[in-house]
C-alpha cells in the first residue's frame, strides 16, 4: 500500500510540474506590426492564430511555444494596401501562407518584477527562418493566460519587398496573445 502510495506521489508530482498546453485564440488575442512609410508610422494587424503553447511558469524547461499567424488576414485599414502587401511583391500570401514563431528556450529575464519571461526562438517569414529574442509576460486570467511581448525585425532579411527609398526596414512587432487552457 505504501509503494502504491508513493507511485501516485511522483505521478501527481511530475504532473504538477510539466506544463499546461494552452491554444492561441484569435478573440481577445492582438498582432499588430507598425513601420514607417513617407516618414510616418503605419501599421496594421494579422489573425488567425494557431499553434500550442506549453506553459509552467514553475518549470520552465517544460515550456514551448509553437504559433503561427496567416498572412492572408493582413489588415491595415486600406483593402489596396492589404492587397498590395499580400502580392508577391512583399508577403506573397499564396506561396507562404504563415509566419511562425517557434521558442527553443523560456527563460526568466532579469526584471525585478514577476510574470517576466525572456522567449528565444525562431520566426519564419516569407520562407525564411531568423533567430529572435524578446522579453515577455505572461499573465494567469482564471485558466488562460495572456502573453505580452514585443520585438523588432528587418523585412529585408526576411525578403519581403525590396529596397525602398520611402518605406523604413525596421518593423515593429506587438504581440498580445490569449491563450486557453486546452
Amino acid at each position: 500500500m505504501l509503494r502504491l502510495l508513493l507511485i501516485l506521489f511522483f505521478l501527481n508530482s511530475a504532473l504538477f510540474v510539466s506544463a499546461q498546453q494552452y491554444k492561441p485564440v484569435d478573440q481577445g488575442s492582438k498582432v499588430h506590426f507598425t513601420i514607417k512609410n513617407f516618414g510616418i508610422g503605419t501599421g496594421g494587424d494579422l489573425s488567425g492564430l494557431k499553434g500550442a503553447i506549453d506553459f509552467n511558469p514553475s518549470n520552465l524547461k517544460t515550456c514551448a511555444f509553437n504559433v503561427s499567424v496567416e498572412v492572408k488576414t493582413i489588415d491595415t485599414d486600406s483593402r489596396n494596401r492589404d492587397e498590395h502587401l499580400r502580392s508577391e511583391a512583399y508577403f506573397d500570401a499564396e506561396k507562404y501562407s504563415q509566419i511562425i514563431i517557434k521558442s527553443t528556450k523560456i527563460n526568466l529575464t532579469n526584471k525585478s518584477e514577476t510574470g517576466w519571461y525572456y522567449f528565444t526562438g525562431t520566426l519564419t517569414m516569407h520562407g525564411v527562418t531568423k533567430n529572435i529574442e524578446f522579453p515577455f509576460t505572461g499573465t494567469l486570467q482564471g485558466q488562460d493566460y495572456i502573453f505580452k511581448g514585443d520585438f523588432e525585425l528587418n523585412r529585408i532579411d526576411y525578403g519581403v519587398g525590396g529596397n525602398s527609398g520611402v518605406m523604413g526596414n525596421t518593423v515593429k512587432v506587438s504581440l498580445s496573445v490569449l491563450a486557453k487552457k486546452s
